[in-house]
């Protein structure tokens, strides 16, 4: 085993606000494994929307604009207490990334030396500093440091042993959008139904249509059309470009379940499209947080909304079982160095690519 250096490549977010706040370092101190703790040599770490959000401030009910109006903005630099996943103000610097796959390198206390050399991904939603209380959580890379770094520390028992031929990037796009489509999936209570999925060509998107399909479910996806074919060969039965009217295309009661992660204009729609007794499942809102709705629609008709962010265990344990019998395979479009971040996070906000895009930390040895 190589020797575990005192210092390391890492990105510290240095406040809320634009992307001058990341700072990309080579020598942030190693973190140290406490009790029921491991250390991860990080392979590849995903870029998700919470991390753009959390680092704009745009969890803070100050802001009503989407994800892409906020960044052009520059983000909240006054932002409030309310700018973090669970409302406690953050504290920098702090090091991002909820997305980690990697290698344990040591352990803890409590944590047997029998874990060294597991091949992890990390439980991004985090029950362990929480003592397991319901509806609570700590967000990696938000409440403690995550994984844009050569290294991370987390609970031995939300870090999970895959074996999987997948390659290095794609485990490392795995965990924050496959566990948010199954917890959105799971809360719900999705089977061979008829869904309808927004963004659909995003990494959630992507991952809700395969795991929807592993429901038995008939998935209708809403994307761009020139995002079409990565979700048709995720299983998707029907695609609608996301610029259509969806009163023309989705006939009224013909849904049984909306997962929806793009909120905005687009949400009086989905439940118009919802028959008596459907389900909607929300767990983002990239086209803004303001959404106008006809509370009618809603009890008339008797459906449920589902807001998903907690996840029970068995959600993370789904994600993983999936993994480990080659039932999931994420999309992987573009593959960056870690000092590239401001760059990899750009391309995200634009929507340049379909699926998930991958930061890569240096090997030891490498400042690059």
């Amino acid at each position: 085993m190589k020797t575990i250096p005192t210092s390391m490549a890492s990105v510290l977010l240095t406040g809320h606000g634009g992307p001058e706040k990341l700072e990309y370092r080579t020598d942030v101190p190693v973190p140290q494994p406490q009790a029921d703790e491991v250390l991860i040599q990080v392979e590849a770490a995903g870029v998700n929307n919470t991390d753009i959000n959390t680092r704009l401030g745009w969890y803070s009910k100050a802001v009503t604009t989407d994800t892409e109006t906020a960044s052009t903005n520059g983000g909240q630099d006054t932002a409030g207490e309310d700018a973090s996943w669970s409302g406690i103000p953050l504290t920098f610097p702090r090091i991002q990334g909820g997305d980690v796959y990697g290698r344990i390198v040591a352990v803890g206390e409590g944590v047997s030396a029998q874990r060294i050399n597991d091949q992890v991904i990390v439980r991004n939603l985090m029950r362990h500093y929480v003592n397991y209380r319901p509806y609570e959580c700590w967000t990696y890379g938000s409440e403690c440091d995550g994984g844009f770094a050569q290294f991370a520390v987390a609970p031995s028992n939300e870090s999970y042993s895959v074996h999987s031929p997948l390659s290095a990037p794609e485990l490392g796009a795995i965990s924050i959008a496959y566990s948010t489509a199954e917890g959105m999936l799971y809360r719900a209570g999705v089977g061979a139904e008829r869904v309808v999925i927004t963004g659909a060509s995003g990494g959630v998107g992507l991952a809700a249509v395969q795991l929807a399909k592993l429901r038995g479910a008939h998935v209708t996806a809403i994307c761009s059309q020139e995002k079409a074919d990565p979700v048709i060969k995720a299983g998707a039965d029907r695609v609608i470009d996301r610029r259509a009217d969806l009163s023309a295309e989705l006939d009224t009661k013909s849904i049984d379940v909306a997962v929806d992660v793009v909120g905005g204009g687009g949400v009086n729609k989905l439940l118009a499209a919802l028959r008596r007794g459907g389900r909607y499942a929300i767990a983002g809102a990239i086209a803004g947080p303001i959404a106008e709705i006809d509370l009618r629609t809603v009890y008339l008709n008797d459906l449920s909304l589902f807001g998903c962010t907690f996840q029970e265990d068995e959600v993370f344990e789904n994600v993983i079982r999936y993994v480990n019998n080659g039932e999931v395979k994420p999309l992987v479009s573009k593959t960056y160095p870690l000092s590239d971040i401001r760059t990899a996070q750009q391309d995200f906000i634009s929507k340049k690519y379909p699926g998930k895009l991958v930061l890569i930390p240096p090997t030891l040895g490498s400042d690059a």
